[in-house]
């Protein structure tokens, strides 16, 4: 009996440790990525189990894509040469394999061709923060899945392959004057590529879009260039992230609220040497909760960059880091287009002086396009210190573009541009 009763225990336990781990499992399983989410959808769309191993002209159709993804360099599009041999075995000896490894490959060979159709329509742009992107997947399933049954691989592509006219000029190039794979060139084409393949299909009329190692700001209003204008962005040591967002509103006589880093290691050593520095900058001392702390009671020489425990906020008026306007951005980093106090840093040619944010040369034009005219500029450029803020709602959402594109095209002229953040390698 007590036998009988050990081995019934055990059983329970057993099972009861087959099911802490599935629970284990189940919650352990990774994230699916985007090139995996496509893949579900295309199998999922054509209710079975094979695609390209399903007939010897899908197989054969498999191959010329694969020849074509491993000399797409001419496109600006580098492929994983590992997979692709991979894949190629599998489609040479595709009847002495077992169901499963055929099904395998099958995947494989459709994750490539559908990312391949992907970065050909879109490029292979990666945002700091993408408020923007939509998912096309379903257009790229369609595209392969519906492709016209005597177009050739070759033909499909150059079907779906960008139109714009600085895109060609690139590619052009790239052809002729680039020695394929070879050279920081080639990259930097490569991406300058991409970002006209992603504005191509990411194409709104109304658009803001801030090169930053252009160091320029421009607005698209009905797709026709309305305002140009110099900018200053990051420096190499706190750049500028790269952002799709929107600007939904403009907040004039903004004040500023140092961000912490910039308060303990800039600020608090000159409030150190000049006890008068607060109020000849406009700055007040406020606490976590934003309550005005009296600064003649600190005891400044006592504090440090670790010990601080308060922070700066500087009023409003035209001697404000932000000037007199700023556009508000939606993103994680506090990262936003302003004017500025010192309008001598657009005279210069090297213009990475900023924290990160973006500082505007014409701000007050971009604000009267933006708003349809419905702002005073001459009140603003009037206002004085401690002028009271306010928020004015745009409209509608009009969407940012903050974008790394080393390489711009003048007419029919490609010109590089420094790599200053050293991200191009």
């Amino acid at each position: 009996m007590i036998g009988l009763i050990v081995v019934a225990a055990k059983k329970r336990l057993f099972s009861f440790l087959i099911f802490c781990c599935l629970v284990s499992n189940s919650f352990a399983q990774p994230a699916v990525t985007q090139e995996e989410a496509i893949v579900q959808k295309f199998y999922l769309q054509s209710h079975q189990q094979l695609f390209w191993f399903s007939s010897e002209g899908n197989i054969k159709k498999a191959t010329e894509w694969l020849l074509l993804i491993e000399n797409a360099e001419h496109l600006g599009i580098s492929s994983d040469k590992l997979q692709s041999n991979l894949i190629r075995v599998a489609l040479l000896s595709n009847k002495s394999l077992d169901s499963i490894y055929i099904e395998q490959r099958d995947r494989q060979i459709s994750g490539i061709v559908l990312n391949f159709i992907k970065v050909l329509q879109e490029g292979n742009i990666k945002f700091d923060y993408d408020g923007v992107n939509i998912t096309r997947d379903s257009i790229y399933i369609n595209l392969l899945r519906n492709s016209k049954p005597l177009e050739s691989v070759s033909e499909m592509v150059e079907r779906l392959d960008c139109k714009d006219y600085e895109y060609a000029v690139l590619k052009k190039f790239l052809n002729d004057s680039i020695r394929i794979m070879d050279s920081l060139k080639y990259k930097k084409i490569a991406v300058a590529m991409n970002y006209r393949r992603y504005f191509s299909v990411n194409h709104p009329s109304e658009r803001i879009v801030v090169n930053i190692p252009e160091m320029e700001v421009i607005y698209y209003q009905n797709d026709f260039l309305k305002v140009k204008m110099r900018a200053v962005v990051g420096k190499k040591m706190t750049p500028t992230p790269t952002i799709a967002s929107f600007v939904t509103d403009v907040v004039t006589f903004p004040r500023w609220n140092v961000p912490h880093s910039i308060a303990v290691t800039e600020i608090l050593p000159k409030v150190q040497l000049n006890e008068n520095y607060l109020e000849q900058n406009n700055y007040e001392v406020v606490d976590a909760k934003g309550h005005v702390i009296d600064e003649s009671i600190l005891k400044w020489k006592s504090y440090d960059e670790k010990n601080f425990p308060y922070f700066f906020r500087q009023g409003t008026g035209s001697r404000n880091a932000l000037g007199i306007i700023k556009f508000d951005l939606a993103n994680p980093f506090s990262i936003f287009l302003h004017a500025t106090s010192w309008q001598g840093a657009f005279t210069k040619d090297y213009r990475f002086l900023s924290h990160g944010c973006v500082r505007l040369e014409k701000p007050f034009v971009l604000a009267d396009r933006l708003l349809n005219g419905d702002i005073n500029i001459k009140k603003l450029k009037s206002g004085r210190k401690n002028t009271e803020s306010k928020t004015i709602k745009l409209p509608h959402k009009v969407p940012v573009f903050i974008v790394y594109n080393p390489v711009i095209v003048v007419g029919k002229k490609v010109i590089f541009l420094p790599d200053t953040y050293g991200l191009i390698n």
